[in-house]
């Protein structure tokens, strides 16, 4: 596996593999090419959705509107994965000079060669049922294979990181109005946290934990700055509950920067074994392991064993599989907005049932993370990024 640099990555919205993946290809392509014209084809569920993840202007931000012609192809899916796009670079011509094709696997994440396992592994053990047999030998907890294996600019990152995430809640909370396409749908972090301020404990903690969650994941929506974890779909999860929790306990920025290290090691493991891509296993890799994610960090901030942490990110996954990635209009909206605020609530209830065990269980986070592969690939592309199906279907702007 490769750094947990890679699972948080810092951005603009609206979509890690629609939006930052096809970027950075472009940029990566244009580094090695001069050339006086290009030509993008886009296939699969990139072409699908890619109007609305604006997939396009990405593009050109880079290569320049004025000398790129791209070409939609969302019936074409190409078989080493659904987010496709080749590169042509052109002469004045017209002749081809070279060609790439770049497939865009999740997260911002981008390679030429998808399923061939990455040269820059930095991390021995694969498996969190091998992280927790490390843990129990050294008596450690899971922060510190991390700080292990990293380089140590690690805890300076995850300071920018964390940094970036709450910046992200703070700009949504102050934003209102509507959210930019045909949707024309409304700004809701604002109005629920003024409604949290007047109602009583228990019911504040939570529709603060939704204001939280909704703020980051409609500043994605609108293209704002905000860190992929472990996608920009599902990048409103694992900041609203450190936030909260930052601000309910008061945890310090230390413990903070630990829980953030379990965090990365936790979607980085679902993303080595099986996939954060919604075009490739549906909302289940996304909402998912970003529930994952939130709910072990959550557990280790309130002193759960490796077990227990193990635990809450087995139920924070596993109670999402299945999830169909269905964006309306191939907008990063509906309904992917609410399921960031329900996903952020979900996995602190992971967090108190973990808390509750002693961390022995039936289904391992391992086993769940191999059957989330199994049923994303059973899913029928229609219901994974190509807003073909399911809650995609059929629906307009309002």
């Amino acid at each position: 596996m490769e750094s947990i640099k890679t699972i948080f990555k810092i951005g603009y919205g609206p979509s890690s593999s629609h939006t930052m993946g096809p970027g950075r290809a472009a940029q990566h392509f244009k580094e090695q090419t001069e050339a006086s014209a290009y030509e993008v084809t886009l296939y699969g569920s990139l072409a699908a959705t890619g109007k609305g993840h604006l997939t396009d202007e990405a593009i050109e931000r880079v290569l320049g509107a004025e000398r790129t012609t791209i070409h939609w192809h969302p019936e074409i899916f190409l078989q080493q994965h659904p987010n496709a796009l080749r590169l042509d670079a052109l002469n004045p011509d017209g002749s081809l000079i070279t060609s790439e094709t770049w497939y865009s696997t999740g997260g911002g994440e981008i390679t030429m060669t998808p399923g061939r396992k990455n040269v820059n592994s930095i991390y021995g053990l694969h498996t969190m049922n091998d992280i927790l047999q490390w843990c129990q030998k050294k008596g450690k907890n899971i922060w510190e294979y991390v700080g292990e294996r990293e380089d140590a600019d690690i805890w300076q990152y995850l300071d920018g990181v964390w940094a970036v995430m709450k910046q992200a809640v703070k700009n949504g909370l102050d934003h209102e109005s509507r959210l930019p396409g045909p949707l024309n749908v409304a700004r809701k972090a604002s109005s629920y946290f003024t409604k949290a301020q007047s109602q009583s404990t228990q019911y504040q903690i939570r529709t603060q934990l939704f204001a939280y969650a909704l703020a980051v994941a409609e500043e994605n929506a609108s293209g704002g700055k905000i860190v992929t974890a472990p996608t920009c779909g599902s990048c409103g999860v694992v900041p609203a509950v450190f936030y909260l929790l930052e601000d309910i306990h008061h945890f310090n920025k230390k413990r903070i920067l630990h829980a953030l290290a379990t965090a990365g090691l936790i979607g980085n493991l679902i993303r080595f074994n099986a996939s954060i891509s919604g075009a490739e296993v549906g909302c289940q890799g996304e909402i998912g392991t970003a529930c994952a994610m939130a709910a072990g960090a959550a557990t280790q901030l309130f002193g759960g064993t490796p077990a227990q942490v193990e635990y809450a990110a087995e139920m924070g996954l596993e109670h999402h599989l299945g999830l169909t990635c269905d964006p309306v209009m191939g907008l990063v909206q509906i309904p992917c907005i609410e399921r960031n605020a329900f996903a952020a609530a979900r996995a602190l209830d992971a967090k108190e049932y973990a808390l509750l065990s002693d961390g022995i269980h039936r289904v391992s986070f391992d086993r769940v993370v191999e059957v989330m592969k199994e049923t994303g690939h059973d899913i029928p592309a229609l219901y994974r990024e190509t807003g073909l199906g399911g809650l995609a279907k059929k629906q307009k702007p309002s």
